[in-house]
């Protein structure tokens, strides 16, 4: 099989354009203190200060990555005059309350806000209409995006190699670290883990018109919770067919069982079929293999990559918004996307709840065509 990301020309990492914007950062938990400054770190991005809710934590983590400043509230980071774009890795029921403060900022450029937005659709669309009324950048860390194999297969797709794309799936069998915040709230496994999968897909196919999703308990997940396993099924306007499969259990958990924790994905086309792994259950680099009958004259090619979706990948994110505030150019990831997101899970749950297909169109998804004047 051949190898190689470079020799096809493939790109499984952005290019770091901008990295001198300062951001200030709140949360020191591990998706903050593993991934965001572990990849700002390796691309440069200046880091000015940081806040959480226990100082002492803030303050540990500032000491490992040499942040020279750290406030005692969120708040008073946010109020901070260096700080050019806030980065929040904070619960989603107190982050919306954060975004508006920083809206009120003249000195606040931007934000980069955590998934699920908010804990509703209807908050989340205030927020875009807000962050736009204010004339700020507000985007959203839809990491899986900037992962690699998700990059090359994404170039794979615009290429045309695979033909017309018939069916696709996203197969996650991996337990997740959920954090203590979500045993308040009444949705977990979609809005929390799904929402990667879906948004992923919505970045290589577009807008599905319909999904279909059903659910059961997760019997290891101690907390109350109804969404613990979920399957959903996703019809595209092509009449293109995916399945996302959510598998939080992995089987038994005790001493002795070797499992087998893993996310795959496949996508297969009339000229080609593309499969991969994403390597964030075991800490390996995700993988990308596809044989195509034009492109590759029907042999398996294997591009590859040292990078990883964790951390590697919030480099990616933080950057199409350091480069917005550079320049002007439009987000990547701006929060009108994100709505559109979070109008499939929204009409996941209500799929689960009312036992059936949901269509896109009776969510009424609100977000304006990308493009837009939201810019500062």
């Amino acid at each position: 099989m051949a190898q190689g990301a470079g020799a096809r020309g493939f790109e499984p990492d952005v290019e770091i354009r901008t990295r001198d914007r300062r951001i200030g950062c709140i949360g020191a938990g591990m998706i903050m203190a593993e991934c965001h400054l572990a990849a700002y770190a390796e691309a440069g991005f200046p880091v000015v200060a940081i806040a959480s809710r226990t100082r002492s934590r803030a303050e540990a983590v500032a000491e490992r990555w040499g942040i020279g400043r750290v406030h005692d509230t969120p708040e008073a980071l946010i109020e901070d005059q260096d700080v050019e774009i806030v980065d929040l890795a904070f619960p989603p029921d107190r982050q919306p309350d954060l975004i508006r403060h920083a809206l009120r900022q003249p000195h606040v450029r931007a934000i980069l806000a955590q998934k699920p937005l908010a804990l509703s659709l209807d908050e989340a669309r205030r927020l875009a209409d807000e962050a736009r009324a204010a004339g700020k950048l507000l985007s959203v860390n839809q990491n899986m995006r900037y992962d690699q194999s998700m990059r090359v297969l994404k170039q794979i797709l615009d290429r045309g190699d695979l033909g017309e794309v018939v069916f696709a799936q996203i197969d996650m069998h991996a337990i997740p670290h959920w954090q203590p915040f979500l045993e308040d709230y009444d949705r977990l496994t979609l809005a929390n883990m799904s929402v990667h999968h879906l948004d992923a897909l919505r970045f290589l196919f577009g807008d599905p018109d319909e999904i279909t999703t059903q659910a059961r308990r997760d019997p290891r997940t101690r907390f109350e919770h109804t969404d613990g396993i979920t399957v959903s099924t996703l019809r595209f306007p092509s009449g293109l067919l995916a399945v996302s499969l959510e598998d939080v259990w992995s089987g038994p958990r005790q001493e002795g069982y070797r499992d087998d924790q893993h996310i795959r994905w496949r996508v297969e086309g009339t000229a080609g079929t593309a499969r991969g792994t994403i390597g964030w259950p075991t800490g390996a680099p995700s993988t990308l293999a596809y044989a195509s009958v034009h492109a590759t004259g029907g042999e398996w090619v294997e591009p590859s990559w040292n990078t990883m979706w964790f951390p590697q990948a919030f480099a990616g994110v933080m950057e199409q918004v350091q480069h917005a505030v550079a320049t002007g150019a439009p987000l990547a990831l701006p929060v009108e996307d994100n709505v559109r997101t979070m109008a499939l899970v929204e009409a996941g749950y209500r799929s689960m709840s009312e036992r059936r297909t949901v269509r896109l169109s009776e969510i009424e998804a609100g977000a304006r065509p990308e493009g837009g004047d939201h810019r500062p």
